[in-house]
């Protein structure tokens, strides 16, 4: 029996989650900046900082969840990322 969420005024929506990051093999200027002054902080161990993007995109209630995935996969890899530069970790919930 599914439970009844007749009280809730908002539908259920999904959620994709995009995580853009610097490949390994790039230099991330900015990263640098931030592990060189976390070390004259004196946070010592640090041996690599990556800067990235974050990226939140609400679903429309109803939205096929396979479909939406192949739809911001294709979206994250032409237009949200540069892969020739960047990863990205794509998360549908």
């Amino acid at each position: 029996m599914l439970a009844d969420f007749s009280w809730c005024d908002t539908p259920f929506r999904m959620k994709a989650k995009i995580i853009i990051t610097p490949k390994k093999a790039v230099l991330d200027p900015q990263g640098k900046t931030v592990q060189t002054a976390l070390e004259h902080m004196g946070y010592t161990g640090v041996t690599g900082v990556h800067i990235g993007k974050y990226i939140e995109i609400d679903l429309a209630p109803g939205t096929d969840k396979a479909a939406a995935h192949a739809a911001i996969n294709d979206a994250a890899h032409k237009l949200l990322s540069n892969p020739i530069i960047e990863d990205y970790k794509l998360e549908i919930e």
